[in-house]
């Protein structure tokens, strides 16, 4: 898979504005179930996916890549911000999932699907291939259904005697497949891959990227792709967010955060990816102190694993702001 296509996406219109979005979980105790404070799990973030880009979110588990995913999918009730698609025939007037009218909550749910990232739970072991597939084109109401399910059983590499069996009798690759079949059926301009290849055996991680690429190439859609593995996410992405605890470290093109990363952590997240031959780093690539800082810290939330914090990474969270290029860093030594 390659990223060749940011060029000819770079000028595209949106195709997802995110805006200023927050998703906080209450924290409860006591008998009553009393709130004392939040989770912060998406605090404060900005970006926007064109048309026909692959963009990418990364960090490690919990820093909000997920609840992300979900809040852009209308499965997470926002904070505040926004979440704007402008998908179908809302293509040129975005619109959001907050106060829209359940009949145009599923229309628009039609035009942008999900793969996940454990095939195996994601699909219905009591429904056979041709119920899972065929259930989508159902709830949408679309006609030539036979003829659809053979044609996304071509495109992803499954044959069609397939169709008669039950998830449990694939391999991981083959379920990933189907799911992405399923993803596909409606035609989304839009497609959320939530670490589709993490559980995974490497050997088969290469096909399914490559088959996800072919397939965006095909239809022109947009693909947000999420990860930790940033040695993955240099291959499929045209830009990319690093997020950590909430917050967008770092976003700029692939080129800028490979070969010019700004921030401290991503230069982490970089060392730790294994290079042929040597392995991974030997080097102490994060400090041991405290992970989460407490609920009333006000400054840089990576503090305290920084190998660069200065006191006044304490003061206040530092804002992203351009360093060129549309390359935005979170840091106030950049």
């Amino acid at each position: 898979m390659t990223n060749d296509g940011a060029a000819s996406a770079s000028h595209s219109p949106p195709v997802l504005l995110v805006e200023r979005l927050k998703v906080y979980f209450p924290i409860r105790k006591g008998v009553v179930g009393k709130t004392v404070g939040h989770v912060k799990a998406v605090d404060d973030i900005t970006f926007d996916v064109r048309g026909g880009e692959v963009f990418a979110l990364v960090g490690e588990s919990g820093c909000g890549k997920t609840t992300t995913a979900k809040a852009v999918l209308g499965l997470s009730e926002i904070t505040s911000g926004t979440v704007r698609l402008a998908l179908g025939p809302w293509k040129h007037a975005p619109v959001a999932w907050r106060g829209l009218a359940a009949a145009k909550r599923r229309k628009l749910r039609r035009y942008i699907q999900i793969v996940f990232q454990d095939p195996a739970s994601s699909l219905d072991p009591r429904m056979s291939v041709r119920q899972i597939i065929e259930e989508p084109l159902l709830l949408h109401g679309i006609n030539n259904r036979e003829a659809r399910i053979m044609e996304l059983l071509d495109q992803v590499g499954l044959s069609r005697s397939y169709l008669t069996r039950y998830p449990h009798e694939f391999s991981g690759g083959q379920q990933q497949r189907i799911g992405i079949a399923r993803a596909l059926a409606t035609h989304p301009e839009m497609i959320i891959a939530d670490e589709p290849v993490s559980s995974l055996d490497v050997s088969i991680q290469a096909q399914i990227i490559n088959l996800l690429d072919d397939l965006r190439r095909q239809y022109n859609q947009s693909l947000l792709f999420i990860s930790h593995d940033l040695a993955v996410v240099r291959h499929v992405a045209g830009r990319m967010a690093v997020m950590y605890l909430g917050k967008i470290m770092e976003l700029g093109d692939n080129g800028h955060i490979y070969g010019e990363a700004q921030h401290p952590y991503t230069h982490t997240l970089l060392e730790s990816v294994p290079v042929p031959g040597k392995g991974r780093s030997s080097r102490r690539i994060l400090p041991p102190e405290e992970i989460q800082p407490p609920g009333d810290f006000a400054g840089c939330p990576f503090y305290p694993r920084c190998r660069e914090h200065l006191a006044q990474c304490l003061q206040a969270v530092p804002p992203l702001k351009d360093v060129g290029g549309g390359h935005l860093v979170a840091c106030i030594r950049r």
